[in-house]
């Protein structure tokens, strides 16, 4: 600013300079003209003049024809006479006679060219006008200076006293007092839309943190139970001496603890890898994706459960050949956990349909649906049907950990496919998985 300022005063001085020095030097040519047919007479007679200007009229050789009195002394040079016998002359001298300070002078030869008309003006007044412009800038460029730094501190500090406030409330909010939001200015502006963002963020972090106090305080209900049962168990066998059979039955019970326990912290691991691979945006999506055939994979799901609930009844309804890209393991375990929870929760027959996405939306996936014909979730219960730890409240009494749902989203989501459940309007559940669709291959021509 300083620096403008400087530049702006230096510009004005030179510029004012200049503008004084043209209207000089017009006066000057006027007079010298007015002067040039009286300085061709016999006997040139001139006029009064003030103190700011003198006149005299020379012969060719210098000397003195007429002169006023303030310039009682030839006022050009030799040199200076010569130039002026060959046409109009205009010079700067530090002095002349009795004007003050430096003058200009202008000369020309009159029209016969026998005699040299001279005429001197004072640039005293200019140089004061200069000066007290240049005296007058120098207070007042300071001073303009001063007043627009002080504006600006007080602009600013107006500015950024939402900002100010912004940033005070942030510094107060803790974990242990999420709920504060930071204060939104009522002007829309950039500002105001910056506060509007990060109360967003906030609700956004208050979120997941209350998502993560839940997950913890589910997955440490869900370890005590087992552990306790454990303790207990081991407890009882150690009490008093047992038969053979007691304790078989003791260690059975205790050994089916173990693995209740073994599958929630695999359970629980899984998702924190699949957590892990959002958090670093890695995933099969950034991987080069297998080309898997959906039906031989949920076939052997299928025959894992036929094995174990042969009075279940499980139907595939899926053409030979329909491929997805993602990891078959992760396609393994999504079947696993949605046939599981099918059959946990739902009635035979468990209906399974592999087919191409029916929207143009959804071009380019693939749908694997699983229908039970059970009771179906709560209208409540369906937006937190995937949410980690959640059961419905009939589904407390069969067992579970409330994950199994949630790892199916979390392998979809790895994979970069989706998974929706809806109730079906003949009864049951509806859950369908979406996948990217791979090339149908074509089969060789004999």
């Amino acid at each position: 600013m300083a620096v403008v300022l400087l530049g702006v005063g230096f510009a004005t001085v030179s510029h004012t300079r200049s503008s004084l020095d043209a209207s000089i030097t017009e006066a000057l040519t006027y007079r010298l003209s007015d002067l040039q047919p009286i300085a061709a007479t016999a006997t040139p007679v001139l006029s009064g003049v003030s103190r700011d200007t003198g006149q005299q009229v020379l012969d060719l050789t210098g000397h003195l024809v007429a002169a006023s009195p303030e310039v009682p002394e030839p006022l050009l040079t030799p040199a200076e006479l010569a130039s002026a016998q060959r046409g109009r002359v205009l010079v700067d001298h530090a002095a002349a006679g009795m004007l003050d300070g430096p003058v200009r002078i202008g000369a020309a030869p009159t029209g016969d060219g026998s005699r040299i008309a001279v005429v001197a003006v004072t640039l005293s007044d200019r140089d004061a006008a200069v000066a007290d412009l240049r005296q007058e800038l120098l207070i007042g460029l300071p001073l303009a200076l001063l007043a627009s730094a002080v504006g600006a501190y007080l602009l600013a500090a107006a500015a950024l006293r939402p900002v100010e406030r912004m940033r005070a409330r942030a510094a107060a909010i803790t974990a242990e007092a999420p709920d504060q939001r930071l204060p939104v200015p009522a002007a829309r502006d950039e500002i105001s839309r910056l506060g509007i963002t990060f109360n967003d963020l906030l609700d956004r972090l208050h979120a997941a943190l209350e998502r993560e106090r839940q997950f913890v305080a589910d997955a440490s209900h869900d370890l005590r139970t087992p552990l306790s049962l454990l303790t207990t168990e081991l407890e009882l066998a150690l009490r008093r001496p047992r038969t053979a059979r007691e304790l078989t039955a003791a260690l059975g019970s205790a050994l089916e603890e173990t693995g209740r326990l073994s599958r929630l912290a695999q359970d629980l691991l899984l998702l924190a890898r699949t957590d892990q691979a959002s958090i670093d945006h890695v995933g099969i999506t950034s991987r080069s994706p297998e080309v898997v055939e959906v039906r031989p994979v949920i076939e052997s799901v299928i025959a894992r459960y036929r094995t174990s609930t042969g009075e279940r009844e499980v139907i595939l309804d899926s053409a030979p050949g329909l491929s997805v890209r993602t990891d078959a393991d992760d396609l393994d375990r999504a079947m696993a956990n949605l046939i599981d929870n099918a059959v946990q929760h739902g009635r035979p027959p468990i209906i399974i349909t592999v087919q191409p996405a029916a929207t143009t939306r959804s071009q380019g996936t693939m749908t694997v649906e699983v229908r039970d014909h059970g009771p179906g979730f709560d209208p409540d219960f369906l937006p937190r049907a995937f949410d980690r730890f959640t059961r419905a409240d009939d589904a407390r009494t069969r067992g579970g950990t409330g994950l199994g749902l949630a790892i199916v989203a979390a392998l979809a989501r790895r994979n970069g496919g989706r998974v929706t459940a809806t109730n079906h309007p003949d009864g049951g559940t509806t859950v369908t998985l979406t996948l990217r669709a791979a090339p149908t291959p074509i089969p060789a021509s004999g």
